[in-house]
């Protein structure tokens, strides 16, 4: 029986994916059907993508799918053929990126969620069988001509901070589950207008769409595969891109450039940039703004303190990581919190 989880180490399988010389590509995909049994379809799935060396993070739930991955570019039909075999996947629509290198993704994990986006709702009145429409990247700049259209951005703030749609409205929570009742707070009043929810790939946004209609607004839409196909779309019908900077996307490159607009600054000195990293200090990680000076600088830390963390020996690093002194600031993406960890540069 073929293994159903990875035994490779993660150096190991870096290491690996640079030494490809074959390309990938990298794609995403949801969709909400009903699962009856969430692990035996993991499973299943599983041995399938493994066997075309496929990699990628992929969620399954009893209400959908969700999932990014990299496929061997001279796979790429057969994935789409076993996906396309499984029925409520069949002819499901796949957003490819628009600027990939191909280093997504190192490694295949599936795993089993309760949800395959944590929403936080317990209405047993909501369903997902009645959500907002669909539109194309033709329809959305239709739409953003009329005076009467609202745009709200589904995203998290470090996803919006380096992109977003002309005029569109953050919702300013952390949590996809504490941006549904924002938004639905946010939009009294405009019962009657047109409503755009969108985000990167469409699964949040459709969510949302689905949450608004509940909560008795009429003229909901969502952005038809989120930011992701909005762009290839605009690109290939030579579209005027509406939505401007780069969109943050949830693997190894942090995101794909859409427009030359940089919108965004970085958190350390305030120069433009829009280049997210992680803080090089294994008992930090701070998703953050850096720019290739401050990066120089800074050791591709957030902090002076960060910085001295990372050159005091190891075994210090790892007391200091199972100690109190890291707080609740480890892989930390807060808003609230951000500011406060990123010291000011003098220059």
């Amino acid at each position: 029986m073929a293994l159903l989880h990875n035994r490779v180490s993660n150096e190991e399988l870096k290491q690996k994916l640079m030494e490809e010389v074959f390309p990938r590509t990298t794609i995403s995909f949801y969709c909400y059907f009903p699962i009856q049994n969430p692990q035996e379809f993991r499973d299943y799935l599983y041995k399938n993508l493994h066997a075309i060396n496929a990699f990628g993070r992929i969620y399954v739930a009893n209400e959908g799918i969700n999932a990014q991955m990299s496929v061997p570019s001279e796979n790429f039909e057969a994935f789409k053929s076993f996906l396309y075999s499984i029925e409520h996947l069949n002819g499901l629509r796949l957003n490819i990126a628009v600027d990939d290198d191909g280093k997504s993704f190192w490694v295949l994990k599936v795993k089993v969620r309760d949800k395959i986006v944590a929403d936080g709702i317990d209405d047993p009145g909501f369903s997902m069988e009645r959500k907002g429409k669909y539109v194309n990247a033709q329809q959305m700049n239709e739409l953003l001509k009329d005076q009467d259209t609202i745009v709200v951005d589904m995203r998290n703030h470090y996803e919006y901070e380096v992109g977003h749609f002309t005029n569109a409205l953050e919702v300013p929570s952390d949590t996809f589950r504490d941006q549904l009742p924002m938004a639905v707070d946010m939009m009294k009043g405009n019962e009657e207008k047109n409503i755009i929810m969108y985000c990167t790939g469409g699964i949040r946004c459709e969510k949302a769409s689905a949450y608004m209609l509940h909560k008795g607004f009429q003229n909901v839409f969502h952005l038809e595969g989120g930011i992701i196909n909005y762009a290839r779309q605009a690109k290939d019908q030579q579209l005027e891109s509406k939505f401007i900077g780069k969109n943050f996307v949830f693997d190894d490159r942090l995101g794909e450039r859409i427009t030359d607009d940089v919108i965004a600054r970085c958190h350390q000195c305030g120069k433009p940039c829009d280049d997210h990293t992680n803080c090089k200090n294994n008992g930090c990680h701070l998703l953050f703004i850096q720019c290739k000076d401050c990066a120089t600088e800074f050791d591709e830390c957030c902090s002076v303190e960060c910085k001295d963390t990372v050159h005091l020996p190891v075994e210090r690093q790892k007391e200091i990581r199972k100690g109190i002194e890291n707080g609740q600031n480890i892989f930390n993406k807060s808003k609230a919190r951000l500011r406060p960890r990123i010291s000011p540069v003098n220059r």
